[in-house]
């Protein structure tokens, strides 16, 4: 018998990622995996088409999301799962921060501009319907100008922390996030704690009312995620797993990389399931 298996952690072209929805669940199809969250940066764009087509094609999809908040000036990433959809609080953080990656895109193509790289509008897609525009759009438009060969270079050269265009932008709470997840009915997990290098902020992320905690991620081995599942019983948090695949930007991730095993991925769906009896008929 097949082992079940659910990428819970995954972005389509509505963010960061290049593959669209569907070519995501058809990937998922071919990979042998039974369940995904498409879990874009600030936008819920992906759904609820991606719930009806993976309904079609025997693949469970749950609502997901990720949001960038921040502690003491100190980027965290949190995912969001099986909240309603029609909440209004998700959709009022979505658009504040859309509005914070508006700004933050005109600052950094400014900063290319005076770099003798200009990026105007023009060059970012205009056909993100719902979507969210980001650095790796940024980062296509420069490969197309001829500034750089690849993604990769652009954001190795300009475009990460520390690169020569980088803005790290103004970041909403931690707090305001979990509490939004929360008044959507969903539930609030710390992303890919791996990759939290300050231990002040791993211990404060540890004394927030979370749900549950990414503890298997992407290619890291078993070895790395002892902390994390400790850390989960301890809190009785559960515990999730997915690869953060985003396709051609992070051609080295395979989806499926990671995965959450089915009693959690049912738990979600349960969830979800039960926010759906009691959504407000006055939000649909």
């Amino acid at each position: 018998m097949t082992e079940f298996r659910a990428d819970l952690h995954c972005h389509s072209t509505y963010s960061d990622g290049s593959l669209s929805p569907l070519e995501l669940i058809q990937l998922a199809i071919k990979k042998g995996l039974q369940g995904l969250s498409i879990t874009d940066h600030d936008t819920i764009g992906a759904y609820p088409e991606a719930i009806v087509y993976g309904q079609q094609h025997h693949v469970t999809v749950i609502p997901g999301i990720e949001f960038s908040a921040s502690h003491n000036g100190k980027p965290v990433h949190i995912l969001g799962y099986a909240f309603d959809l029609n909440s209004p609080s998700i959709r009022a953080l979505c658009n504040n921060h859309k509005t914070r990656r508006q700004q933050r895109n005109q600052a950094m193509m400014d900063r290319l501009a005076a770099l003798e790289m200009p990026i105007d509008n023009a060059d970012l897609p205009t056909t993100i319907t719902g979507g969210t525009i980001g650095r790796p759009h940024i980062a296509s438009a420069m490969m197309k100008r001829g500034y750089v060969t690849s993604v990769q270079e652009a954001f190795k050269k300009y475009l990460r922390e520390g690169g020569a265009a980088y803005v790290p932008g103004s970041r909403i709470t931690i707090e305001e996030t979990i509490q939004a997840i929360h008044d959507a009915k969903g539930l609030a997990v710390i992303a890919h704690p791996h990759l939290v290098a300050d231990e002040q902020t791993i211990t404060y992320l540890f004394n927030m009312p979370f749900d549950g905690i990414e503890a298997y991620y992407c290619l890291f081995p078993l070895d790395r995620c002892q902390r994390w599942l400790k850390a989960a019983q301890k809190r009785d948090w559960f515990i999730t797993g997915g690869s953060d695949f985003h396709g051609d930007v992070k051609p080295n991730i395979p989806l499926g990389a990671s995965w959450t095993p089915e009693a959690t991925f049912q738990r979600l769906c349960d969830h979800h399931k039960q926010v759906n009896e009691r959504r407000d008929p006055h939000l649909s």
